[in-house]
């Protein structure tokens, strides 16, 4: 069976997170917390799911939706990598 795209990149991505793997400083850490996609990005990304759950996306609108839904879990794999550095540096303090 191949995997498929999103398949690989979550398998990097989890990869780079696991807990062996280098830490970020605490001051990475805390501005990776701040990472938010604008407001007009939000919005979008809400119409297209919702043109999504109608059945009334384009290709084009899915292409669109699928990059927000990447970047959206490419922010939080690495909020989550910034919470295990920020709980790894307080067990060492």
């Amino acid at each position: 069976m191949n995997a498929t795209v999103d398949d690989v990149e979550s398998q990097i991505l989890e990869r780079a997170m696991t807990p062996d793997n280098v830490s970020w400083s605490r001051q990475a850490a805390h501005a990776i917390l701040a990472f938010k996609l604008a407001d007009a990005d939000l919005r979008r990304a809400d119409e297209l799911a919702a043109k999504a759950r109608s059945g009334s996306l384009t290709p084009e609108e899915r292409q669109h939706l699928d990059n927000y839904l990447r970047v959206g879990r490419l922010v939080e794999f690495m909020k989550a990598k910034a919470l295990l550095s920020l709980k790894e540096a307080g067990a060492a303090a």
